[in-house]
């Protein structure tokens, strides 16, 4: 299953824990493995010095055409972000349903994200894990 997860690399604690909980454990049910691959924007690809929007829009969207579902941290900095608002703006538009996750100890979650999520779960990784299976499965 593809995943991709929306971050700000100026937030990137978030991306981080969530990459690791998500691609770097093992996950498996009623025995059988669980196979996620990252589709999120790599830390070395500068598609965030594109040269116009549009160029940014068509790049994300790529990353999004492959994906079964899109992770979102509801940290406030979304609600700023352009690039996430792109991020949510092509999930929707290639129906990806969208898993809002409330970092640790968060005291204000982006009503941007939270609104546009199908699923919100909080900064537990089982919680993250089921809600990425169950959401992806019926996207395929």
């Amino acid at each position: 299953m593809n995943v991709f997860i929306s971050h700000s690399w100026a937030y990137s604690g978030h991306y981080d824990r969530l990459a690791e909980w998500i691609f770097d454990e093992q996950w498996s049910v009623d025995g059988q493995p669980l196979q996620f691959f990252n589709t999120s924007v790599p830390r070395d690809d500068p598609i965030h010095f594109a040269p116009n929007d549009a160029t940014l829009q068509a790049a994300i969207y790529e990353r999004l055409i492959i994906s079964h579902v899109v992770v979102i941290p509801t940290g406030m900095y979304a609600s700023h972000s352009k690039w996430i608002k792109k991020e949510i703006a092509g999930a929707t538009l290639l129906s990806r349903p969208i898993v809002a996750v409330d970092p640790w100890g968060q005291k204000r979650s982006s009503s941007v994200v939270v609104e546009a999520a199908r699923e919100s779960v909080g900064w537990k990784k089982e919680s993250i894990i089921n809600a990425v299976w169950r959401l992806g499965n019926e996207s395929k």
